[in-house]
């Protein structure tokens, strides 16, 4: 039986550095932009997740990912997400919302609500989607400024932080690898390499930055990198791999086959759902009634 999960303190969640430390293959990311998608991720025996910007702008608002939802927004879904999951998480935080001011506030309030991980990228304002077309990036001096304010905000010396390049998308790959070299030697603790396009550009990356943790994208259903095993982008040297739509997509999908059913007047395929005890055991019922049976009044 799957009880509520207990409250973890952030101090007790596992670090991001351990994570990568322990781990014999990739770190697989799928995106929860909600608290039953985080307990879902957890109970399929995930180590981690994402949030995302695309998920959340999509889900919470309908919204395209072109800069519409910022900090407070998305700092309210975070909390109830992380609430949901001892599992640690890394944050998508845009561009830092703004100036190093931003950055600062950013990466402070996020590590309050017990965030593990937050990525920061070098895209200007507005920023949007890093698999949509052409991307425009901001000076390296600029965002290593980002990078600086991001590692002095932490009051946790143990907050990741991943500096994120688009530099693919704006100005090809030695673009991006430049990027990635600056932002290491800025301090950055690992590297989001963007917009790749191919296994061989997986390789070349992981060549060029070999040393530091690294990550990338395998958006599904649209994105610019053809499908390529967990292993191969592993062996490629990339720790961390990001999943923002795999589970959106379909769940986006299940949602209106469901609808499509219901409107012709037919019940819900058993197959294809869960029922009323399963989802119970999901949020966890028993547990909050053993609440209620030890001290409720009687």
């Amino acid at each position: 039986m799957h009880d509520e999960m207990p409250a973890i303190s952030p101090l007790t969640r596992t670090t991001w550095r351990t994570l990568l430390q322990q781990q014999d293959g990739p770190l697989l990311l799928p995106a929860a932009h909600d608290a039953l998608t985080a307990r879902l991720i957890t109970r399929a025996g995930f180590r981690a997740y994402q949030v995302g910007g695309f998920a959340l702008a999509g889900t919470r608002y309908a919204y395209p990912d072109i800069d519409l939802v910022h900090f407070y927004e998305e700092n309210e879904a975070i909390r109830q997400i992380v609430a949901a999951s001892p599992l640690p998480m890394v944050v998508d935080a845009g561009n830092g919302f703004g100036d190093v001011k931003n950055v600062t506030r950013t990466v402070r309030g996020y590590e309050e609500l017990g965030v593990a991980a937050i990525f920061i990228e070098d895209q200007p304002s507005p920023i949007t989607c890093g698999q949509m077309g052409k991307r425009e990036v901001v000076s390296i001096r600029e965002m290593v400024g980002k990078i600086g304010a991001a590692l002095a905000a932490r009051r946790n010396a143990e907050t990741f932080i991943l500096a994120r390049t688009d530099g693919r998308s704006a100005k090809g790959l030695d673009e991006a690898i430049r990027r990635g070299k600056a932002y290491r030697d800025a301090g950055a603790d690992g590297l989001y390499i963007e917009g790749l396009r191919s296994p061989a550009e997986l390789t070349r990356v992981g060549k060029a930055l070999r040393g530091i943790p690294l990550a990338t994208t395998m958006m599904e259903g649209g994105g610019q990198m053809p499908w390529t095993s967990p292993d191969e982008i592993f062996e490629a040297g990339f720790a961390m791999i990001m999943y923002p739509t795999t589970l959106l997509f379909q769940i986006t999908r299940a949602l209106e086959r469901a609808l499509t059913t219901l409107k012709a007047g037919k019940p819900m395929s058993k197959s294809s759902a869960v029922d009323l005890d399963g989802f119970e055991e999901i949020v966890g019922l028993e547990g909050w009634r053993a609440i209620d049976d030890k001290f409720g009044a009687k």
